[in-house]
């Protein structure tokens, strides 16, 4: 099905939740039977530690990737099994999420894709244990002004502080070394800021702390055969449609480099989309849309009951 002036669009981690596609697994045998090749590939029960948990288990970085890319793609198989392949206007991923746009663009397949996202998980958990650092979001302030709270504590401190996430006006994530990030959390509320707050891991996600996982990640990603997406990817990086030449430097370079999120989604509206679909397990992309652009069209498929409304709103109209 053709979805004209619609965008794709996939969650990284956040948006795991124990539970998380049981129900589609359940009702859809092409989603049902995408989880246990997950299963057979990965040689364990990720199904099992998706449906059930438990939650510190599926938290953990190594697992929350793959367990995240395999539901999102899985919903989107029964989605196809409902309303034939789809064909957007243009696909984007958040973070990890890159990675299932790129899947489902058709650039890499299932089985790639799943392997790259569970080394992706694995280097950047071995990377936090060797450098841990931290991560914090700062609320009311716009990115000029959270980078130069990032600039200044990494002066202060001689650590690394960088802005990580640009998600939405007004809502930035920074990470680095946890000394500076203090000293960061510190200087935003002092700059301003309605909140500061600490997120609840140990890994410096889009910062330099990742480095050495960004290189073994490139390795990895060398091995890999990327084809032609079939409409445009927009990436953290850029904010931009990749190249297909580019797919392989751009996964790697983003590990150390900020999601420019905000900016993807407005490049997207001014190149004609005008509706987002989140495919994934909870809603937290369509809150963030929401908040860059009140006027586009955001909807969430993330269980059977708004999967089935999706396809209802589908068929026989233009989306």
């Amino acid at each position: 099905m053709e979805l004209l002036q619609t965008a794709l669009v996939f969650p990284g981690q956040g948006s795991q939740i124990v539970g998380m596609g049981h129900d589609i697994a359940a009702a859809f045998p092409t989603a049902r039977d995408l989880f246990q090749q997950a299963d057979d590939l990965l040689q364990f029960s990720l199904s099992t530690l998706c449906f059930g948990g438990p939650e510190e288990t599926l938290t953990d970085t190594v697992n929350t990737q793959p367990a995240l890319f395999v539901t999102s793609m899985a919903i989107l198989r029964a989605l196809e099994a409902q309303l034939g392949p789809l064909q957007p206007a243009a696909f984007a991923g958040h973070s990890l999420g890159e990675l299932t746009a790129l899947c489902a663009a058709g650039a890499v397949t299932f089985e790639d894709g799943l392997r790259l996202v569970r080394e992706r998980g694995r280097l950047m958990k071995q990377a936090g244990e060797q450098s841990p650092g931290a991560m914090a979001a700062v609320l009311g302030l716009d990115v000029p002004a959270v980078r130069a709270v990032c600039e200044q504590a990494s002066a202060v401190t001689g650590r690394v502080l960088v802005v990580a996430n640009d998600n939405c006006p007004g809502q930035i994530v920074i990470s680095g070394d946890a000394e500076a990030l203090e000293a960061g959390v510190k200087l935003a509320k002092e700059a301003g800021a309605k909140r500061a707050l600490k997120l609840a891991v140990s890994i410096a996600s889009h910062s330099p702390l990742m480095s050495e996982a960004a290189a073994s990640f490139a390795s990895v990603l060398g091995q890999v055969s990327f084809q032609a997406t079939t409409a445009p990817v927009y990436v953290n990086v850029t904010a931009a449609p990749v190249q297909t030449e580019q797919i392989a430097s751009e996964l790697a370079d983003q590990l150390t480099h900020p999601v420019r999120w905000t900016e993807s989604v407005q490049n997207m509206i001014t190149a004609g989309i005008t509706n987002f679909v989140e495919i994934g397990s909870k809603d937290v992309l369509s809150g963030l849309v929401r908040r860059i652009d009140p006027a586009v069209s955001v909807a969430t498929v993330n269980s059977v009951d708004s999967l089935e409304a999706f396809v209802q709103s589908s068929k026989g109209q233009p989306t």
